[in-house]
């Protein structure tokens, strides 16, 4: 029967369509890059998610988040993605987790019922958290090694984190999983040599911080504050969906 996924039956099949409703996929991260992935996920018909996420919309994310808006600045990410998701598709089981994701709290999370995780937070030390716990329950998972600085949305590659090069991140990662004896780890990367921003404290959120009072996580407090474009997070962000289908529909 005609649905609102038929498109993409006529290149999945009906057996790919009926796994990717059964599947739940946990988004860590709705930023610029998990935005995406939780908007090409729901619309190629994955049936249920978590979206885990402590921040709120800021004026700074119109130039890149798909569910920023001058009407949801202000709102928790989590919180406007699920509303989102839900009027694209109304059946979808959207679990929303208002909360950064830490090795402290890694034990709160239902990670048992999870088919699929999406790593698109910003910090090593999550990062290397959950690649963890996947690799401790056999769960897949895909892993963003960023796009601030980036302007080449055509240099991101999907590879296995020891194959990687030229990305600082990724570099890192690779010592740290290797310290860990992780064997594998599917990311997107970018080739392109990271641009530096450009100093200009009058746009500066050192000096001109706009984070609601009472932000858990501000702008401040990062060592560095990248550079970014709406062409290049988005990318990211569907090239990560894809991988995300395509595996889930092997299963």
């Amino acid at each position: 029967m005609l649905n609102q996924f038929s498109r993409t039956q006529l290149l999945l099949g009906k057996d790919s369509m009926e796994k990717l409703a059964g599947s739940r996929v946990a988004v860590f991260g709705i930023g610029g890059v998990g935005g995406y992935v939780c908007e090409a996920l729901v619309r190629s018909g994955v049936g249920a998610f978590d979206l885990v996420d402590d921040d709120k919309v800021c004026l700074t994310n119109l130039n890149r988040q798909i569910i920023a808006t001058r009407k949801t600045v202000g709102q928790y990410k989590a919180e406007v993605m699920a509303a989102r998701m839900k009027e694209i598709n109304p059946d979808a089981d959207i679990r929303i987790r208002k909360c950064f994701f830490l090795p402290e709290n890694a034990d709160e999370f239902p990670f048992a019922e999870y088919d699929y995780i999406v790593d698109a937070v910003d910090t090593v030390t999550a990062k290397l958290a959950l690649v963890m716990k996947a690799n401790e329950l056999h769960i897949p998972i895909i892993s963003s090694m960023g796009a601030g600085n980036k302007l080449d949305p055509t240099a991101f590659r999907v590879a296995d984190i020891y194959k990687t090069k030229v990305c600082p991140l990724a570099k890192v990662m690779r010592i740290e999983c290797r310290k860990r004896r992780i064997r594998k780890l599917k990311v997107v990367y970018s080739e392109e040599v990271p641009t530096r921003p450009i100093e200009d404290m009058s746009i500066s959120c050192r000096t001109h911080c706009i984070c609601p009072p009472g932000a858990q996580h501000k702008c401040t407090e990062r060592r560095d504050i990248p550079g970014s474009t709406a062409f290049v997070p988005s990318v990211v962000g569907l090239i990560i969906a894809g991988e995300v289908v395509k595996d889930l529909c092997r299963q």
